[in-house]
């Protein structure tokens, strides 16, 4: 069977703009073109599209999907075994964090006590990173290999004390959810919050920016942000806003 563009685009939930982009950079070409110009994928494209999204849902960059699948050696059976890996751990620590929800509910009613790792639970190095990854997709894939280039070359413990870092800075920012968010000690907090994401990439004024409003708006980064402290979300939007307003230009990454 034979799709056009619209018919594809709509069985695979895409927009037929990325259908088009897709062909233009030779990520996915048409099984044929008709006399009248139109694009016709049959089954072949089809398994290829949802290559492509199963790797863009594990966040890989198109020019690196394009490079697997060009691959002489690519093998559909064994890809799609390791989609199914990865899903089923996404499944699994999806499910702990939704027991970390539930739980934390319950703290806040005062129904349970609940220790500050607790509070972390479900959360670990990788989820930080893709938070950080996902935030820096809206500036564009250079971000996102960056990222990538950074995070690999680290070991299993300089991964686990950078996010170890990060969940400190976070609780320290909550402790000073009653002072001025522009104030030198907060402030200062911020800036440990700047290096810390300086290990994942390094981030303009536009990202930190970014950041701040992503923290308070994006539902993700609230849920989490709430969980350590209410009000949470609202200051880190103050706090590193102001902090991206008078950034001070970065030193070298040390470490």
């Amino acid at each position: 069977m034979l799709y056009t563009v619209k018919q594809l685009a709509d069985l695979a939930g895409i927009s037929r703009r990325t259908l088009h982009y897709y062909d233009q950079i030779g990520l996915l070409e048409p099984s044929s073109v008709g006399e009248n110009g139109y694009r016709f994928y049959g089954e072949d494209a089809v398994l290829r599209l949802q290559q492509v999204l199963f790797y863009r849902e594990l966040d890989m960059g198109l020019d690196e999907i394009r490079a697997i699948l060009d691959r002489p050696d690519f093998d559909v059976g064994r890809t799609l075994h390791a989609h199914r890996q990865a899903l089923q751990h996404r499944i699994e620590r999806l499910e702990a964090l939704i027991g970390t929800i539930d739980k934390t509910i319950q703290y806040t009613r005062g129904k349970v006590e609940m220790s500050t790792p607790e509070l972390f639970e479900g959360f670990d190095d990788e989820t930080q990173q893709r938070y950080e990854l996902e935030a820096a997709q809206r500036w564009g894939e250079d971000k996102v290999k960056e990222s990538r280039r950074r995070w690999d070359g680290y070991s299993s413990q300089k991964k686990a004390d950078i996010f170890a870092e990060a969940g400190q800075i976070y609780r320290d920012l909550a402790a000073q959810i009653s002072e001025d968010p522009a104030g030198e000690e907060v402030q200062a907090i911020v800036a440990r919050w700047h290096q810390n994401l300086r290990w994942f990439y390094e981030p303009t004024r536009e990202i930190l920016l970014g950041l701040a409003q992503a923290y308070a708006e994006d539902p993700r980064f609230a849920a989490f942000f709430t969980r350590i402290h209410n009000d949470l979300p609202a200051f880190l939007r103050q706090a590193i806003g102001h902090y991206g307003r008078n950034i001070p230009a970065p030193g070298p990454r040390s470490g």
